[in-house]
Formats: structure tokens, sequence, C-alpha cells
């Protein structure tokens, strides 16, 4: 139950999580950036590489709603600190095998294979922080607050993305490994942090509980994941294409790479400011965000498909992040409001099995499309938001605002 009064262990718990959503957004851009480059310098192929992302989401995918049952039963602290520590080895496990085979110490044929094992180590354990502590949030807070406080957690997560590649460029330059072993650290910190300060608290036991499990088919639920999996589809693959875009559509500026760099560090800054800006200043409905945000993003992927300079290709990313950061805790929000107390952990476990399908998907269906013509993914992109729009406006889990039991 949450009364007005939130006890100070929330506000310490809620840092915590945040350190470690910031850890974990730290090192997954890094990685994204560096290990690429690094492993076709030993020979892999592109092919291999994007294997190697792409079987650590599936993992992710399936393990997702077990991690978010699993914080149920055995507390939201417990498997938050599981996700952060196997995210944490899961970066040693990763740059390891690559300094080991650059450095001559070890054979390659064994890189790829321990590549996958390292990777695969976060799609399989890493997976459970991020439902555990949203399910904590959602225990622990208002509803007429649920949007707010699940954008400060999107916000941690980001806010380590842009400075992934930032700090993690600037240590790479003394030690190759530094950066893996302090964004590590700093995810095994903040699980001691939770560890000393976050109450290992479960769901609320409801009479009926043993009676029947919540699906991801049930209408208060499968809505928000199909809209979540367009978001996820749209979202990856503008950030596997915009490398390619850039360097195919702007190919008189020099520079590239910091062009490239810079359109990255805009998506994720404005997505940051969109979050607090339309949560804090402009406190629209979770539908309300979710219709004006899809709107939003239909724009911003016309404009990119059109962009003749990269002035408006940046204005197109910085409008996709404006849209962004208004659906994904929308979305997240809507999700947990129309749950029980009980079906919390459930359902921010589903919420994550559909993250990552935008990465499964890119290699299959987004490159082809970009191969033909780049212009066309992001019109494809933009009928896709479109489609969530028309969802929006036909499917009615959307239009009601709900109330869930969590209050006094």
């Amino acid at each position: 139950m949450v009364s007005e009064q939130l006890p100070s262990s929330y506000s310490n718990s809620s840092t915590w999580l945040k350190i470690g959503l910031f850890a974990v957004g730290l090192g997954q851009s890094f990685a994204f950036v560096l290990v690429p480059p690094l492993a076709r310098d030993l020979g892999l192929s592109e092919v291999q590489t994007s294997t190697i992302f792409a079987i650590s989401a599936v993992a992710w995918a399936m393990t997702s709603a077990t991690w978010g049952r699993a914080s149920d039963n055995f507390g939201r602290r417990n498997i938050a600190m599981i996700g952060l520590t196997g995210y944490a080895i899961s970066l040693i496990a990763l740059i390891t095998p690559l300094l080991l085979a650059k450095h001559g110490l070890m054979d390659l044929l064994l890189l790829f294979p321990l590549l996958i094992a390292g990777r695969l180590i976060n799609g399989l354990l890493g997976s459970a922080t991020r439902p555990a502590a949203f399910a904590f949030v959602a225990d622990n807070s208002l509803p007429s607050k649920r949007t707010k406080k699940f954008a400060r957690l999107e916000s941690s997560f980001l806010a380590g993305t842009v400075l992934g590649p930032l700090l993690g460029g600037f240590l790479f330059l003394f030690n190759e490994a530094l950066p893996f072993y302090l964004f590590s650290s700093l995810a095994i910190v903040s699980a001691i942090g939770l560890y000393m300060n976050m109450p290992n608290t479960t769901k609320i036991k409801s009479a009926n509980e043993n009676l029947t499990k919540i699906s991801f088919l049930e209408k208060s639920i499968f809505p928000f994941l199909v809209l979540a999996s367009l978001y996820s589809f749209c979202q990856a693959s503008l950030l596997q294409s915009i490398g390619f875009y850039v360097s195919d559509s702007f190919t008189n500026y020099t520079d590239l790479p910091l062009l490239i760099s810079m359109s990255f560090a805009l998506l994720s800054i404005s997505t940051i400011i969109s979050q607090y800006f339309f949560t804090d200043f402009f406190e629209l409905n979770n539908y309300k965000l979710l219709i004006l945000g899809s709107f939003i993003m239909i724009l911003s992927y016309i404009q990119a498909a059109f962009a003749t300079s990269i002035a408006l290709f940046y204005f197109a990313i910085i409008l996709n992040g404006i849209g962004s950061g208004m659906v994904r805790p929308a979305n997240a929000s809507a999700l947990s409001l129309s749950q029980s107390p009980d079906n919390q952990g459930s359902a921010a476990g589903y919420l994550g099995s559909v993250i990552p399908i935008g990465h499964m998907l890119t290699p299959i269906i987004a490159m082809p499309i970009y191969q033909y013509n780049p212009s066309n993914l992001y019109l494809f992109s933009a009928v896709l938001c479109l489609i969530a729009v028309i969802m929006l406006l036909t499917v009615s889990s959307f239009k009601t605002e709900h109330t869930d039991n969590n209050v006094t």
C-alpha cells in the first residue's frame, strides 16, 4: 500500500536503482560502440558481430517476464541485485576475450563463442534489473505520479547511454579494459547499495492468487505490448541505421564519425529533456502523451527520410527524441496502472520482454529495407507509428485512465 508520505527507504532505494540503471546505460552504449570494430579487426564479420548481440536480445526477451514474476515471489531487491551483478559479469566476460585475442594470448577460434557466451550472460541475468526496478517503483508510487517516476528511471538509463561513449572513449585512451571494469564496478556498487538500503519487498498477496496467473494475452496487457513492440522496432532500426545513413547521405561533410556521435547525443539528450518537461511542467495524462508523442515521431521519421542537410537530419533526430521521451514512460505507466498490485512484477516483465524485439528484427527487416532505399526505412517507421496512433484511437484499453489499488 502507498500513502501520501513515502518512507525514506523508498527514496534511498530509488536512488540506488537509478544509479544501477545509469551504470547499465554506460556499459550498454559503450559496448555497442567499441565491440563491433574491435571484433572486426580480429577477423569477425559484421554478421558474426551482430549475431553476438542478437542472441543476447533473444535471451533477454525470453527471460525478462520470468524475472518479473520472480521479483513478485522472491523480492524486488534480490532480483534487481541479480540483474546488476549479471550485467557486471557480462561486461568483463565481453572485453576479456577481445583483449586476450588482440594480444595473442588466446586462439582466435575461441573468440566468437566466448563473445557469445559473455554477451549471453547479459541477456540471461542482466534482464532481471529492469522489471524488478519498475515493479518496485510501481509498488511505491501514487498513480498520479507513476508516469513521472517511470520517466526518472528511463532518464537515468538514457543519461548513461549519452555518457557511455564519451567517458568510455576517454578512459579507453589510458587502458583498453578500464571503462569496462569501471562500469561493471559501478553496477556492483549499486547492487551493494540496494542490499543495504532497499527493503526486499514482494507483491501483495491476494486471496485468489493461486487460482490464476496473469497472461500476456490479457486485454489489459497485450495492447501495450504491441505498442511497445512497434516503438521498439522504430527505435532499434533508427539506432542501427544512423551511422550508415549519415555516412551515405552526407558524404560532402568532413569528420563523419563526429557527426554520427552528435546524432546519438542529440537523440538521448532530447529524450531526457522531453521526459522531464512533459512529466513535470506539463503533466499530460498517459493517453495524451502517447497520442502526441506518436504524432511527433511520425513527423520525425518523415523529416529524416527527406533531410537534405545534416542540420535538417539533426532536427529530425531531436523530434524523435522528444516523441520517444513521451511515449516510453507513458506506455509503461499506463500498463502498470491497468494492473492490480500483485501483478506489477509480471506486467513489468512482459514489457521488458518485448523491448529487445526491435534489435532482433532490425537485421531481418530494417536492414534489407535500408539496402533497397535508405529513406524507405524511415518512411516505414512512420507507417508503424501511424499504426500505433490508429491503435490508440480504436483500442479501449488505452483510453481508460486506470488507477490501481496501491493507494491508501
